[in-house]
Formats: structure tokens, sequence, C-alpha cells
């Protein structure tokens, strides 16, 4: 009996010091917030990730925030966010002096329909009209004025351009008669075909398919004193890259999930996303000088190769190596 009870605690010691490392570990996970720009395909890697425990298998306990594009890069170079999953505003941030880089780039063309009200068939009748966004200066914005401006507008003079709210909102509002024309992503985008009948005028991805969307971006002084939390993170997303060219079944049912729609939607969804996305993470110098001229050309910069010094890709080729990835 003695001997019984002696092995029982010996036991429960060794047990208990099995456990007492992973409890540490789970109560000692670093919190990171990282922000997207809104609720679309657009940042899947992240929900991915979040959703499937690839930030967890990383030791990150990551909460993921919705942020305009105009308070995002403040928010990064403050603390308030560790990193940002948009290119296009964290590229003018960078030309107009903010030390962050780009890390990552995993949305390389746009997915944007440029979509009106039922009764406005031409872009000549979207002369006078309004627009929505999500904020002003983020990609969806410029997105639409492009597609304007192909249309033959001025979209400065001819269109007012208005905040209206996130993606799901913006089509309640085009919907209801508020906006007349909205830029719109995969599901949102469907939705506003196959439910409310609306008109889609053209497609940025036929456009302009070499302008960067979604993709990592850190401040400076993070990549240098915390750099291995930084590769932590493009791995969990790196992981989430791949769960989502592999496996259409579960990409989908996860935006069906958190873009809050039906599986059919979520998987049509998916399939015309698909091959908007870089398998890697990693986009040529080629690439990189056509998007910042495109970008230039839009909100009027000089020098737009100055910014080629803003992406850096090195600790993605780390990951990507360590992972198999090509």
């Amino acid at each position: 009996m003695r001997l019984k009870a002696i092995t029982f605690c010996i036991g429960l010691v060794l047990g208990v010091a099995d456990i007492q490392p992973i409890l540490v570990r789970a109560q000692s996970l670093p919190k990171v917030v990282i922000g997207y720009p809104a609720s679309s395909i657009a940042s899947i890697q992240l929900f991915i990730a979040q959703e499937k425990g690839f930030f967890r298998e990383e030791g990150l306990e990551v909460q993921l925030n919705q942020v305009r594009a105009d308070a995002a890069v403040a928010a990064v170079l403050t603390g308030e966010l560790f990193a940002y999953d948009s290119v296009g505003t964290s590229v003018r941030a960078f030309q107009k002096g903010a030390p962050v880089k780009i890390l990552a780039v995993n949305l390389q063309s746009p997915l944007f329909w440029l979509v009106t009200r039922p009764e406005l068939k031409s872009f000549n009748e979207l002369k006078g009209k309004v627009m929505g966004t999500t904020s002003f200066g983020g990609v969806q914005h410029l997105a639409g004025l492009r597609m304007l401006r192909r249309g033959g507008l001025n979209p400065e003079e001819e269109v007012t351009v208005i905040l209206a709210g996130d993606p799901a909102t913006q089509l309640q509002s085009i919907a209801n008669g508020v906006i007349h024309i909205a830029v719109l992503s995969p599901p949102t985008v469907i939705l506003a075909r196959d439910k409310f009948k609306l008109n889609i005028l053209a497609n940025a991805l036929d456009e302009f398919p070499s302008f960067f969307q979604s993709g990592l971006a850190v401040a400076d002084k993070s990549l240098s004193s915390q750099k291995d939390l930084v590769k932590r993170i493009l791995r969990a997303r790196a992981k989430a890259n791949r769960f989502f060219f592999e496996t259409e079944s579960g990409a989908s049912e996860v935006i069906a999930k958190v873009l809050k729609v039906d599986l059919l939607v979520a998987r049509e969804s998916y399939r015309i996303s698909r091959n908007a996305f870089s398998t890697s993470g990693i986009v040529s110098q080629r690439q990189i000088e056509e998007f910042l001229k495109m970008d230039a050309e839009i909100v009027k910069i000089s020098d737009p190769l100055r910014a080629t010094a803003a992406f850096d890709f090195a600790l993605q080729h780390e990951v990507n190596n360590e992972l198999g990835i090509k």
C-alpha cells in the first residue's frame, strides 16, 4: 500500500512537470493585433490562419481588427497594430516617409468589380452619381477611380465619393438607393449580382491585373527588434496560404463562416478569386515596378520607383524554404 502511494505521488509530480511547460506556454503566448481593411476574401489568409489554428501553432495569440486605411499606418507606427494587411496603403505611407516594410504580397491582382444600381447600365449614366468606399485612398477607392477613368469619366469632377462603410454596408446602401456605385469584392459582388440584380460594369482584374491588394506590412522598428515574432506571423500566413490553394472545400468553409454567406456563394468566391493570389507571398521586381507606376498614376506621385525599397521579402524567402513552398 505504501509503495502504491509513493508510486502515485511520483507519477503525479512527473505529470505536473510534464504539463507545466504547456501551461506556461499557453499563458505566455504573445498577443499580436493585426489589422485588415475590410471583411472580404482579400484577407482570407488571416482568417484561415485564425480559424485553422496556424497562429496558435506558431505560439501566437492573434487578434484581427478591421481598420480603415487612413488610420492603419499611424496605428502600426504607434504600436496599436503590429501589422497591417494592405499593400497600397503601406506603399503610399512609405512614399510620405513612414518607416514601414512590406514583407509579403498575397493578393497580387485586384479583386474588385464596379457595381451600379439596376437602372444605371452605362458609364455615361454615372455622371453626377455617388460612389461609396470604405476609406479614402485605400485600394478599393483607387480601383474604383481607375475603372471609372477607363470608362471615360473624370471621377474627381463627375462622381461624388463618400465613406459608406464596409462592403456589406455598401451593398445595402446601393440596393436602397443611398449610393449609386460601389466597388465590391467576392463574396459581396456575387450577392449584388444574384440577390439584388445590380449591374456589373467593370472588373479590375481584367482592367489592370498587376495591382497588389493584400500583404503583410510592419514598422521598421518591429522588424528589427522583434524579427522572430514577425517570422512566426509570416509562417502562419504561409501555412494558411498553402491550405487555401490545396483545400478548396476547407477554404470555402472558412469564407462561408467568416464572411457569413452560404457555402455555394463561398465556393464561387473561392473559384473566381484563387488565381489572383500568390502561391509564395513573393512577387517579382517587374511586378513591383508595374504596380508602383500604376499606383503613382492614380495618386499623382512623381517618383514611384523610390518605393521599391518598401518591399523586403528576405524573411518570406526563409519561411518558404523552411516549409518547402516554391
